[in-house]
């Protein structure tokens, strides 16, 4: 096994919708994918920051036990309906806003009044049902910012006497899975794949989500890293090796591997062992150097002359 910790790429995105993306993260060195996915597993689902209604108030309410004339629903269930409301705010103030409907029918998330630095994610939301021609319904709503989840009793702000508190769900993650599978580079056989699917609220992208997941962790181990630093080992490339710097302008099919080529096994493996695992490394040899390679003749550089022409190399 290599001492050398090679860093893994973000190979691939695959966003399902607005809500929901998979992301492929590889290649991993040997147990890094469960090491990974469960970490930033974790951290999406408790530490992104995201926003909730904290405490409201009713006009003509002063309990969560109150039922309010007019109103279809009692207050446990409303209480329970504003949980279900996801706002997106820019920056980290609190903000006051209300809900006025004097008309029967249905009130929905667009009917609270915003401003402009808070976005309701998901207008259509259902608050509350109106069945009289003539009830009014008038409620304040506090919105903050925070992380994770938190309790009523772990409010800091005070709230004013006629206010009903609530438990805050501020995390915009709603769902998380990862698997991992085994992935190959060059003849590194034991190599991980994680395969990571994010589900978030829609206040957040699921790629900004993986993003600030990255981020924290990144903050947290940097902390008890102390003035350790460990210099970061270039990705793999095909063929298994870290590239080189001073060939970062050549052609990129100078690193395709000779396992891609298609060639015959026992043409391969003559390659392979004689330390030629990139085309760049077979185009630095020449015919002649090529036959006197050990296992390889002259059938094999036939083969491998009409492989090139067919690829056009």
């Amino acid at each position: 096994m290599s001492k050398i910790i090679h860093t893994p790429g973000l190979v691939n995105v695959d966003e399902h919708d607005a809500k929901s993306a998979t992301f492929t993260i590889e290649p991993l060195h040997t147990g890094y994918g469960m090491t990974l996915g469960n970490s930033i597993r974790r951290v999406l689902l408790s530490s992104i920051a995201g926003a909730a209604i904290t405490s409201f108030k009713i006009e003509g309410a002063t309990h969560e036990f109150t039922t309010i004339k007019g109103v279809k629903e009692d207050i446990v269930d409303i209480m329970l309906n504003l949980k279900g409301i996801r706002f997106r705010i820019f920056g980290d103030d609190t903000h006051n806003l209300r809900v006025i409907k004097k008309s029967k029918g249905t009130i929905t998330a667009k009917d609270i009044e915003t401003n402009a630095d808070v976005e309701v994610v998901n207008p259509d939301h259902v608050i509350a049902h109106i069945d009289d021609e003539k009830a009014s319904f008038v409620m304040d709503l506090v919105v903050e910012t925070g992380r994770g989840y938190r309790t009523i009793e772990e409010g800091t702000a005070k709230k004013a006497s006629d206010m009903i508190a609530l438990d805050a769900i501020f995390s915009p993650v709603h769902r998380v899975r990862y698997k991992v599978e085994n992935t190959r580079v060059g003849q590194m056989t034991d190599l991980d794949k994680l395969i990571l699917t994010i589900t978030t609220d829609g206040s957040i992208t699921p790629r900004d989500a993986f993003e600030e997941a990255s981020a924290i962790l990144v903050n947290q181990y940097t902390a008890l890293a102390g003035q350790t630093r460990i210099e970061a080992a270039a990705p793999l490339t095909a063929s298994g090796e870290a590239p080189n710097s001073a060939n970062e302008d050549e052609p990129t099919e100078l690193m395709t591997s000779i396992d891609d080529l298609n060639l015959s096994a026992r043409t391969t493996n003559a390659l392979i062992n004689n330390e030629i695992h990139t085309l760049k490394d077979l185009f630095s040899l020449s015919d002649a150097e090529l036959r006197e390679l050990k296992g390889f003749g002259s059938k094999a550089l036939d083969e491998v002359k009409e492989k090139l022409a067919e690829l056009e190399l």
